[in-house]
């Protein structure tokens, strides 16, 4: 949902969540918004507004095109979703269940930032739920918002549990190593150097930030994204930490 706001060229994303997401995860952007036709098919499989014919494949470059996320969430959770596009009069909401709308109504939104609202209300058994720790849930939720945030300067990013002040807020115009001071603390951001590599034959380029021997840390942190999508690589990943495991754990960014 994160990468659905950034491919509306939203500039502020808010997550709001409940019960560390088991319960409700809450979404906010200031994006494009969603046109009144495409509500219909929004939480569909394999429908998209972001292919248009077939040769399209070949130069797209949003995150997601496949349909599958809302479908997916839609068989376990209420999704309710508030939208509104820069041209239309008024705001809709609209709610969804098993891919399907059942309800649409027309809003007048209090805010002209506020163009998309995403609210997910998770209707899963009392045994699944019982089965997750909130305070685990809420952390991978935090670390998957810190790490785009992180990644998206220009950008800013936010995430708080329901009804209490932000846990993490960046800013629109901070910088990447800003980020990382604002999540990871002063310490990692005074130690911090940076990489740049390119290599014409393999057809990539890479710029990084890598902490420096007077950082030390219990746990190795690593973040990659490649072509803006955030990736786990252990091929990529398990190198380094071997590399570095004579001196300390080392925090790396590399996009």
């Amino acid at each position: 949902m994160i990468e659905n706001g950034l491919d509306a060229k939203a500039t502020s994303i808010q997550v709001t969540v409940q019960s560390g997401g088991i319960k409700i995860l809450q979404i906010q952007d200031n994006g494009t918004g969603i046109k009144k036709e495409d509500l219909d098919i929004v939480c569909e499989r394999f429908t998209t507004s972001k292919l248009e014919k077939f040769e399209d494949l070949s130069s797209i470059s949003t995150y997601g095109f496949r349909g599958e996320a809302l479908a997916s969430i839609s068989h376990v959770a209420h999704v309710t979703i508030t939208t509104k596009t820069e041209d239309s009069k008024c705001a809709f909401k609209v709610k969804y269940w098993m891919e399907n709308l059942f309800i649409l109504l027309n809003l007048v939104l209090e805010t002209k930032e506020l163009k998309f609202w995403l609210k997910i209300c998770f209707i899963t058994c009392l045994f699944v739920k019982m089965h997750y720790e909130i305070s685990e849930e809420y952390a991978k939720i935090a670390e998957v918002v810190g790490r785009y945030a992180i990644h998206n300067s220009g950008k800013s990013f936010s995430l708080k549990k329901h009804g209490e002040g932000n846990d993490i807020h960046t800013l629109m115009n901070a910088t990447i190593q800003e980020n990382i001071r604002n999540i990871f603390g002063t310490n990692v951001a005074r130690e911090l150097l940076e990489l740049e590599l390119e290599d014409k034959k393999l057809k990539f380029k890479a710029k990084g930030l890598i902490s420096n021997a007077n950082y030390s840390v219990k746990k190795c942190t690593f973040l990659l994204f490649i072509n803006n999508r955030l990736v786990q690589s252990s091929q990529m990943k398990n190198p380094i930490e071997f590399f570095y495991a004579p001196f300390s754990k080392n925090i790396l960014f590399i996009s």
